[in-house]
């Protein structure tokens, strides 16, 4: 038996039982006796189908591990970088590897055949504005690694190279990355596909005076000397690759979870998520226990253009949470959450990016109700279904509003609306109501055991829950409905109206106050919660005039709130009806925040009501201090524009 076959023969086995699960393949635990008699109604695809945003051929030769040694060089914005790759094959006739590159300098490959490593020839295909290019390696008959020398592109799409004067110190540079979706292919030559899991170790040279983390085991040294190593012996896709480099520091909240922040916000951050182990202990509670060793988290500098990325071991957060009143702890409710539905079990194709949020932001809602009781977790659904409203309403087309997302999407992002998110959320949520928290909970439990480190599909998710769940109470659902949530767009009648007994009351204040018999100083606010001011702000008519606008932001600052949701919610509303004080503090905002979820709809909305001229020559000033994901959407929202 050649040496080739031997490794297809283990290549098959680590594949379906580690790297990825091909449909079809893993069937869940025996079905009980009477699921015999419920005819297969989503039994899963003969054959996974091909992640479209990948050049990587993992269908013939799969990556199962990687080893890095970069060279962090901030003056040049750039790591130099040497990558082995350990190869096995799927098609044991398979000769060429093809992996993902964007913006690499490619300098050298070799292949490491019996032992001896010679150059291995190779192209670099054309670019692709959304997936970069194809790296096809021409391998010889027993190779089992291949190694890449390389350097990054300064304008690299998943690294931000910030600057000393655009960090809380003011000293030292700071480098993070994101590489959901699609950009650990600027960072290394990789299958940068969620299909695709591997293992990883990396070494990292920094200047001496910064700390190094990775989403692994962090360096057991942890010494200030340039020089640090890496682990993560669990299998994970590429886009769960991240690092950061810069001058901060680590506080403990117990003996295993933590945080990294500059020293600005270091005390605050511990304090504001003192309640992470509460959260762990929840989620084990539910779903089994947490299965990733360390849980820490990172609050990044301003630029960061996400709430918080799932990163394994090592959370990447917004400072935006830091509001000292634990009022928007629940992004890290979910991005712990992660660490079951998304990092454990994961999306093989963005089309099913459902699997990964909608199952997180229902753990996540289910963490909340526990910790801070049901009155809460009814507030954020009921938040979670405008919000999810309003991107149904503005989709740009029907499909996009169905949880499986179609084929043809343009652009992974795409999938990242709320219809993954809230609209997967109360999927499940649904599902739990029709068979039970007492049925439904142990049932997620197994699929997450089930599918733990392995990547599926929206249907490997429907034929386990036909088997286990569905065969046991078939009263319970109709195929109808369930198509109805995946596959039709549009918001299911079956969806869940959260009636919240503080919004009714905020509510009764507010019509008091919008029919003049109350002034907004009299308004009984001191015990409202962060949900309660982003009930009232939602709610208020779109006409309100510009006397009631004074009125509200002489009684209450609104227009310099350092709650970022609520100062976004109370910008949006003042944008579209003309308020013009609010452009003094909305240009401090737009100049310190890079969080998408707020800057994108504000730049549009100013466009959109006739503040162009003013957003292009904020954003021209600001962009700079933009993460290189942000800076192309809202150019992209410019040129919608015009």
């Amino acid at each position: 038996m050649s040496h080739r076959i031997v490794v297809s023969i283990l290549t098959l086995s680590f594949t379906l039982a580690a790297c990825s699960q091909e449909p079809g393949v893993a069937s869940g635990p025996a079905a009980p006796e009477q699921a015999a008699e419920l005819a297969p109604v989503y039994a899963a695809p003969s054959e996974q189908p091909v992640d479209p945003f990948t050049y990587a051929n993992y269908r013939q030769i799969r990556v199962r591990h990687v080893d890095l040694d970069l060279d962090v060089l901030f003056d040049e914005k750039v790591l130099d970088g040497v990558a082995v790759l350990d190869l096995v094959y799927v098609d044991s006739d398979a000769t060429v590897l093809v992996l993902d590159a964007n913006d690499l300098d490619i300098k050298s490959v070799e292949a490491n055949a019996n032992g001896a490593w010679s150059a291995a020839p190779y192209t670099l295909g054309p670019d692709d504005p959304v997936k970069g290019s194809a790296l096809e390696i021409e391998l010889p008959d027993v190779a089992t690694q291949v190694r890449i020398t390389y350097r990054t592109s300064p304008e690299a799409e998943g690294l931000q190279w910030l600057s000393p004067e655009q960090t809380a110190g003011k000293e030292h540079p700071f480098l993070f990355s994101q590489f959901q979706p699609l950009y650990a292919r600027t960072m290394a030559p990789l299958q940068d596909t969620p299909a695709v899991r591997i293992t990883y170790s990396a070494k990292l040279k920094t200047p001496p005076e910064l700390i190094a983390v990775m989403s692994s085991a962090q360096d057991p040294d942890g010494v200030r000397d340039g020089d640090y190593s890496f682990d993560m012996p669990q299998p994970i896709p590429a886009y769960l690759l991240a690092l950061a480099v810069g001058d901060f520091g680590f506080k403990a909240i117990n003996d295993h979870i933590g945080v990294y922040a500059e020293d600005y916000i270091l005390d605050a951050s511990a304090a504001e998520f003192e309640d992470t182990p509460k959260m762990e202990e929840a989620i084990n509670d539910l779903y089994g226990p947490y299965k990733w060793g360390r849980y820490d988290m990172i609050v990044l500098p301003p630029s960061f253009p996400f709430g918080g990325m799932e990163n394994p071991r090592l959370t990447f957060l917004t400072p935006t949470l830091i509001a000292g009143d634990k009022s928007l702890t629940n992004v890290v409710a979910h991005e712990l959450a992660h660490s079951w539905s998304g990092n454990l079990v994961t999306n093989s194709n963005w089309r099913d990016a459902w699997l990964n949020e909608g199952f997180t932001s229902y753990v996540e809602n289910r963490v909340m109700e526990t910790l801070y009781g049901e009155d809460r977790a009814v507030m954020e659904r009921s938040l979670d279904l405008d919000a999810l409203k309003r991107d149904v309403a503005e989709a740009e087309r029907p499909e996009l509003t169905a949880l499986k997302m179609p084929a043809d999407i343009a652009h992974p992002d795409d999938a990242f609306s709320q219809v993954s998110y809230a609209g997967g959320m109360f999927f499940l949520k649904f599902l739990e109501t029709r068979f039970g928290r007492e049925a439904f909970d142990p049932f997620l439990r197994d699929y997450f055991d089930q599918f733990a480190f392995k990547s599926i599909t929206t249907e490997d998710f429907l034929n386990y829950f036909e088997s286990n769940l569905w065969a046991n109470n078939q009263d319970a659902v109709t195929k109808e409905e369930i198509d109805a949530w995946v596959y039709q767009p549009g918001i299911p009648d079956t969806i869940e109206t959260p009636s919240s007994d503080a919004f009714a009351k905020v509510s009764a204040q507010q019509m008091q106050w919008l029919a003049g018999e109350v002034a907004a100083t009299d308004l009984k606010t001191a015990a409202w919660s962060t949900h309660e001011w982003l009930h009232f702000l939602n709610t208020v008519p779109d006409d309100m005039i510009l006397d009631q606008f004074a009125d509200l932001d002489g009684a209450y600052d609104l227009s310099n709130s350092k709650n970022a949701e609520i100062a976004f919610v109370w910008y949006m509303k003042a944008i579209a009806s003309g308020y013009e004080p609010v452009l003094a503090p909305l240009d401090r905002f737009l100049m310190s925040v890079g969080r998408g979820k707020f800057i994108y709809r504000l730049y549009a909305a100013l466009i959109e009501h006739g503040r162009r001229e003013w957003a292009a020559e904020v954003f021209a000033r600001a962009r700079s201090g933009y993460h290189p994901i942000a800076q192309r959407r809202i150019e992209g929202i410019f040129a919608e524009a015009d």
